[in-house]
């Protein structure tokens, strides 16, 4: 009886499928147009259409005065690209965070957020700490870190369950280290509101879904502050995950 191989594919084969045309990188940010459904990088097809509105692989019309309105974002490209793609998350996030520390404006005198402090509230900091609150016996971890002061806001939406079963916090502000992750704050957060550990909570910025392993600097330097009339502390919103299925 013959054996069955399974054919070995690399990442290669799929190269047509997962890069952009106008720029021949992988898809960063894969957007696509709804009205031929091609794909490109959220920043190359954002630039192309400041010069035209057709669409730079087949030609069509997009829209006539606006075609900014014909694109959509695909996370689920985005993840499977990532995971096709080993260290591209990385090597992306590594170079926008250094993209806007390199372009970060000087706007009412304001420093860097690595000198940012809060006013006082009560200890120099843990991981998280409720603003104004005991800081625990973990009080001096992460203590030498810069810090960042966080308003975490609850979006009442109906969840996996049904019904919503999270609520706002007692103390909404906090303070963190600014290099805690998305995935540390859903824990805080589980912690706080005693969910079951089984419970997903979507962590969003400005509306959008943040990965569980972006630092609250990277989500300050990308998302927060990329919007002018945003201002400190940053307010992250949080709410039951949403089940599609």
């Amino acid at each position: 009886m013959a054996a069955t191989g399974r054919k070995h594919l690399l990442v290669r084969d799929f190269n047509h499928f997962i890069t952009c045309y106008l720029c021949r990188g992988y898809l960063i940010k894969p957007t696509t147009v709804t009205e031929c459904l091609h794909t490109f990088c959220k920043s190359c097809i954002v630039q192309h259409f400041e010069e035209s509105n057709d669409c730079p692989k087949c030609g069509i019309q997009v829209h006539e005065t606006n075609p900014l309105e014909m694109l959509r974002l695909d996370n689920t490209l985005e993840e499977i690209i990532f995971k096709l793609v080993p260290g591209l998350r990385e090597k992306e996030e590594q170079q926008e965070l250094e993209f806007w520390r390199k372009n970060q404006p000087k706007e009412n005198g304001q420093e860097s957020l690595r000198r940012q402090r809060l006013p006082d509230g009560g200890g120099d900091g843990g991981v998280c700490a409720d603003d104004g609150g005991d800081d625990g016996e973990d009080g001096d971890y992460h203590r030498s870190d810069p810090q960042i002061a966080i308003c975490l806001d609850c979006l009442q939406n109906t969840g996996q369950s049904g019904e919503s079963s999270v609520t706002d916090l007692m103390k909404r502000f906090i303070r963190c280290s600014s290099r805690v992750t998305v995935g540390t704050i859903k824990k805080f957060l589980s912690l706080k509101l005693k969910l079951p550990s089984s419970y997903e909570l979507d962590v969003l910025c400005n509306g959008e879904i943040m990965g569980r392993d972006h630092t609250l600097e990277f989500i300050y330097m990308t998302r927060w502050r990329l919007h002018g009339e945003n201002t400190y502390p940053m307010v992250l919103e949080y709410r039951p995950r949403i089940d599609f299925g």
